[in-house]
């Protein structure tokens, strides 16, 4: 299944690439460097830090320690003890680990600054912060602190332990319509949540939505995220960012793009992807995949001995799958008679175990105003 690209030029020729290949089929790099305290000016730029460059414990005592005592980490002196890796990218390394604060395993994304693209850092990086920042939703990657160092930044989240919806797919070649529905209604509810809190998620995928101890949805990944103002119109988009695969017709051509339709459309191929196990459309040809994306959706043939897919399935897909401006809206796809019966009662979620402590905190710390210190990014 090609779904690993994520490369793709502007009009203007500017790159952008993705920096979360978790479950890429390619060998990623992994971070070299160790993330001590020498790496220089820990600053916590969390809503909950001040913003300001803070010493680590092990630095401030140092004239009572012994000499030989190592520094804390930069990690360990926010409270955060790290585990094993769970996935690796070009310059991105993600790891389990234990906060001391919130009694529970969370997940850290660990960026490194110099072999990120200096767009990426500038620009994207930013731009994610910004974006998980203001999300608070169910089936959405609760984002807890960023820290930022000299060499590093550091995005410290909820960890999600049932691995992700492309995995699932592979394991069992493909999903059954109730599984799939839950998932796709989850993921709907959810992506609807971002829209309406003025954020696109912009790089939907198989390997973006994670999957809890209760098999919920968690979508990850905000990397190419836009945050707009909702009050005002939204101008289209010149950013060609996200998988080839997954793209709508209108990135793939390079015309400007309204950025929560795309959204919409990459939701319509992971649906495809989940009940078929297979990607809609070869992306090794990008000539060929204009086409296709162009022409619509070509279901398998149908065999007694390959699974079924219901028709009512096939033709919401076809309604999500097609060219703007006919592409289905959030609208449309509520009313749809298979989300009606597979995936509107999917937004009351399983209880998970894998978080119940943070969440706790994270309700209890609502109601305390923190300082923005974004700006300071």
């Amino acid at each position: 299944m090609a779904s690993d690209v994520a490369v793709m030029e502007s009009a203007t020729g500017e790159v952008t690439k993705d920096n979360s290949k978790t479950t890429s089929s390619k060998q990623a790099d992994k971070l070299q460097e160790d993330p001590r305290t020498n790496d220089d000016n820990a600053k916590d730029i969390s809503p909950k830090g001040s913003g300001q460059i803070k010493e680590s414990t092990a630095e401030s005592s140092k004239s009572t320690a012994p000499q030989e005592e190592k520094k804390l980490s930069v990690m360990e002196a926010h409270g955060y003890l790290l585990g094993t890796v769970l996935g690796t990218g070009s310059y991105a390394t993600v790891k389990m680990a234990f906060s001391s604060r919130h009694k529970c395993k969370v997940a850290v994304k660990i960026i490194s600054k110099k072999k990120s693209p200096a767009s990426y850092v500038n620009k994207f990086l930013p731009r994610e912060i910004d974006a998980v920042r203001i999300l608070k939703h169910p089936n959405i990657i609760c984002f807890l602190q960023s820290i930022e160092t000299t060499n590093r930044v550091y995005l410290i989240m909820e960890v999600a332990s049932g691995g992700d919806v492309l995995k699932s797919i592979r394991a069992s070649k493909h999903i059954e319509e109730s599984n799939a529905g839950m998932w796709f209604g989850q993921c709907t509810g959810a992506i609807q949540y971002c829209h309406l809190k003025g954020v696109v998620h912009r790089d939907l995928k198989c390997e973006n939505l994670l999957l809890d101890s209760a098999n919920n949805i968690k979508i990850t990944d905000f990397g190419f995220a836009r945050v707009y103002d909702r009050s005002q119109p939204m101008d289209p988009s010149n950013t060609f960012c996200g998988s080839y695969p997954y793209a709508p017709p209108e990135i793939l051509r390079g015309i400007p793009y309204h950025p929560p339709s795309a959204d919409i459309w990459s939701m319509g191929v992971i649906l495809f992807t989940m009940v078929f196990g297979r990607l809609p459309f070869d992306d090794h040809n990008h000539r060929t995949l204009v086409k296709q994306v162009m022409a619509g959706p070509q279901f398998p043939v149908r065999h007694s001995y390959q699974l079924q897919v219901s028709d009512a399935c096939r033709e919401l897909i076809i309604k999500i799958l097609k060219p703007m401006p006919n592409r289905a809206s959030f609208e449309t796809i509520e009313k749809d008679g298979w989300f009606v019966k597979y995936c509107a009662s999917s937004m009351h979620m399983k209880s998970s175990k894998d978080n119940a402590s943070l969440m706790e905190v994270l309700k209890e710390e609502e109601s305390t105003e923190s300082q923005d210190v974004f700006a300071e990014f």
